[in-house]
């Protein structure tokens, strides 16, 4: 196990579409590395979440996660860690909500998308084993980020009015309050 270098913006990795992992691969030594190395990578940068394309494999694999007390993500509702290989990630609702996302990959930049308040995602676990479970509320957003980079999408991809796009230091000074406030309303309907 161990911290690896997350790739930035720019890096051909981040827009080449992964590759899914057959059943036998899951298991094997280098695949459960590379997911011990995507927890620590994404603990130690304090991310919610992190793709293998952003360590550098083009392959479907990708974490979630959110601490209590997370520094970045204060406003965010716990997820228990979260092993998806392979995921599909399906909208269960039209119902959208603008979340100011950032990524560890496009370092001190944030941006409204709007993502599905409900989603319903299918993957294997780190065994090998199916995980279906729907997701709701601020949570969804975070696990439609990480597979969005499974596919080579980045959010800024999906920013609709690139004038929301503004620095970490700006985010925190002009926006974070009014979309923490936001935020936990949505967490408070949802529990997530």
């Amino acid at each position: 196990m161990s911290v690896r270098e997350i790739v930035q913006i720019g890096h051909p990795v981040l827009r080449e579409p992964a590759r899914p992992l057959a059943p036998d691969e899951v298991g094997a030594p280098a695949t459960q590395r590379l997911i011990d190395d995507l927890i620590d990578t994404m603990r130690a940068a304090d991310g919610a979440g992190l793709a293998a394309n952003q360590v550098g494999e083009a392959v479907q694999v990708c974490v979630a996660e959110v601490r209590p007390g997370n520094p970045r993500y204060p406003y965010k509702p716990v997820i228990p860690l979260t092993v998806l290989v392979n995921p599909v990630v399906e909208a269960l609702t039209a119902e959208t909500f603008p979340v100011y996302e950032g990524c560890l990959s496009v370092p001190g930049l944030r941006g409204v998308v709007e993502r599905a308040v409900e989603v319903r995602v299918r993957a294997l676990d780190r065994d090998g084993d199916p995980l279906d479970v729907v997701v709701r509320g601020l949570s969804a957003g975070t696990f439609q980020h990480e597979t969005d980079h499974l596919h080579g999408t980045l959010f800024v991809d999906r920013v609709a009015d690139t004038r929301t796009l503004c620095t970490w230091d700006e985010f925190r000074r002009r926006h974070e309050a009014a979309f923490a406030e936001r935020a936990r309303a949505l967490v408070a309907r949802f529990g997530s």
